[in-house]
């Protein structure tokens, strides 16, 4: 008797997803609720979970096929369940969250030495895949600090840095097929071919979708940053000490938009086919970096939240992206995005909006320029700020008066705490 793996609901409005990587081959023992198979969605990565304990048996779909919502790709065969089901540790076992990203296997005896590690195999997140991999370590040999033993970023960086102390050379890792080959010749050129992730095949489609839509324009502004450099200067320990996180730049942006969306309200609006949808509440999408590409995780009711709580969000939104367990949900809505280029060294820019949204706010890198202050050449530390927006929506008056609150704000910082 067989029982069928279907693909899970995957969150509201996605129907569909792409097999990215089989986690258990036919023949291999399967515990109830193991990961078996690794799914793309157009926003995160989701894993599919054994549902009962057997023997890994037919896969339906490759690496690659697309399947909707409540297909089956696969069955697990009956038998050797009370192997498969005692044969994990406690941490392989557990269930992750949806959208807590692929795991892959590690069997001990391929891994270290026998003796070496008790543990029949090791479940590495993504992350912590990509930073083994990228050290040369044997995930083996380090201890884990995570729930159940797990292991966690912070400890491969933790072991990377005391193998570097200790002068120990790393084993070079197992070079593919490919590198084996003579050295290209002098004047020869190659290509490689890679298919798109569905993550970037979405980000294409939407931006596209947006420049075919949209009536795009964008207006600029500079920002003097001297004032919140001081304060976070000033403030900077005593906010880590009783929050227990960095006053970061981006708390002073958000309250800065909530204050001058306050004032122009079409730019936390959108369209909806032949009306305007206006809200009293602002969920700014914040634009992170993660592997498989830009991600938009969406900071709820951001104009009632504190400088503290904005900071705490935005860390662990861009903790988790990089470990690839940002949920779905925590993906979908926002009123208004912006994005930080500045962190990567960009001057300035025109950002393409996250459509439904009508406005998208640019963020550039902060340098010393020349600017005449009462008469006299001096340098400060300016900002470009770009505003990209839906001109069907916004009228080009609402968008400089936009940018220019912000500059008012961000120039003086009391503004934020008494709203004007």
């Amino acid at each position: 008797m067989s029982s069928e793996v279907k693909v899970p609901t995957l969150g509201e409005s996605i129907t569909e997803a792409t097999l990215g990587q089989w986690l258990k081959q036919p023949g291999d023992a399967v515990a109830q609720d193991e990961p078996i198979a690794s799914l793309e969605t157009d926003k995160v990565a989701v894993e599919v979970n054994a549902p009962t304990a057997g023997i890994m048996g037919e896969q339906l779909v490759k690496e690659g096929d697309n399947v909707e919502v409540g297909a089956v790709i696969a069955r697990i065969e009956a038998g050797g369940g009370a192997e498969a089901a005692t044969a994990p540790e406690p941490e392989a076992r557990e269930v992750n969250p949806p959208g807590a990203g692929e795991n892959i296997e590690v069997k001990a005896s391929e891994a270290a030495p026998a003796g070496d590690d008790d543990e029949p195999h090791l479940t590495l997140s993504p992350a912590v895949r990509r930073t083994v991999l990228e050290h040369h370590l044997d995930p083996s040999r380090i201890k884990g600090t995570g729930k159940d033993g797990r292991l966690t970023k912070d400890d491969v960086l933790a072991a990377a840095k005391l193998q570097k102390a200790e002068g120990q050379a790393a084993p070079a890792p197992a070079p593919a097929p490919a590198q084996k080959a003579a050295p290209a010749k002098a004047g020869e050129r190659r290509e490689e071919r890679v298919r798109m992730t569905r993550l970037r095949q979405t980000i294409a489609r939407r931006l596209k979708e947006a420049q075919n839509t949209a009536a795009l324009l964008t207006t600029f502004n500079d920002v003097d940053m001297s004032e919140i450099m001081a304060a976070r200067a000033k403030y900077k320990d005593l906010f880590e000490k009783k929050h227990g996180i960095r006053l970061g730049f981006m708390g002073f942006f958000v309250k800065a938009v909530a204050l001058a969306a306050h004032d122009v309200p079409a730019v936390n609006a959108r369209i909806e086919g032949d009306e305007i949808v206006y809200h009293d509440y602002l969920d700014v999408s914040v634009a992170v970096s993660a592997p498989q590409g830009l991600v938009v995780p969406v900071i709820r009711d951001a104009q009632a939240m504190s400088f503290a709580g904005i900071e705490k969000t935005i860390a662990d939104f861009g903790r988790r992206a990089k470990d690839g367990t940002l949920k779905i949900e925590e993906m979908e809505g926002g009123t208004f995005t912006i994005s930080n280029g500045g962190v990567f060294g960009s001057l300035l820019s025109t950002p393409i909006i996250n459509p439904p949204q009508s406005a998208v706010l640019g963020m550039h890198r902060i340098e010393e320029r020349p600017v005449v202050r009462d008469g006299q050449v001096v340098a400060r530390p300016m900002m470009y700020l770009a505003l990209s927006y839906d001109h069907r929506l916004i009228d080009g008056r609402e968008a400089v008066t936009f940018l220019v609150r912000m500059k008012e704000a961000l120039e003086d910082p009391t503004r934020l705490l008494i709203d004007l």
